[in-house]
């Protein structure tokens, strides 16, 4: 029984703890993990931040070709009834924007413009381009002013019936840049010459 006792008192003192050794395997293990970790964080930081500048790099290439109307709208009206035969209005680029090619007749990357109302849809409106300010060219630059006349009773197919009050919208859309949406509404009474704002 002596003998008993004596084996459990040193069992009971056997102090043995972990080693350094195993410490370190840990240690080791924990660092390959947090390693691993960080790199796949840093990667996907990466990959996203690369995918937000495409994005914005898109929007500016976008933006930058973009047209905006100087001034109002003109609309001509004729006949005994007062029947809407022209739309024009004066074009330019936006600050900073590049040239957009104004070409009615080309085939291939060329500007559309197309018309709305409440009863007409055509996407490919017959238009023409004069220079107001300019050097003669097809192409819409910076600094020039183009004015842009749609014929509604050949120009458009089929020819709208605009009546006083009528809403019609034209949409711009350059090869490059934003589309340019120019919504109107004749006034209540139609005359010759109406200025739309």
């Amino acid at each position: 029984m002596e003998k008993i006792m004596k084996r459990l008192g040193r069992s009971a003192r056997n102090e043995q703890g972990i080693t350094g050794l195993e410490t370190a395997i840990i240690l080791i293990a924990f660092v390959v993990v947090a390693t691993i970790f960080a790199f796949v964080v840093l990667t996907t930081g990466v990959f996203s931040s690369e995918r937000a500048k495409e994005t914005v790099f898109a929007g500016l290439e976008k933006a930058r070709g973009s047209m905006e109307i100087r001034g109002g709208m003109v609309v001509t009206a004729t006949g005994v009834t007062l029947a809407v035969d022209e739309i024009q209005f004066a074009v330019a680029t936006s600050a900073g924007g590049e040239s957009v090619p104004m070409n009615p007749l080309g085939t291939s990357n060329r500007t559309v413009v197309a018309y709305r109302d409440s009863t007409t849809v055509d996407n490919d409106v017959t238009y023409t381009v004069v220079d107001i300010v300019g050097d003669g060219d097809t192409l819409l630059e910076p600094g020039e002013l183009k004015v842009v006349t749609i014929d509604a009773t050949t120009g458009i197919t089929p020819p709208p019936s605009l009546a006083a009050n009528e809403r019609f919208t034209l949409e711009v859309q350059t090869p490059v840049g934003a589309t340019l949406d120019i919504t109107r509404q004749l006034p209540a009474e139609l005359t010759e010459v109406m200025q739309l704002h």
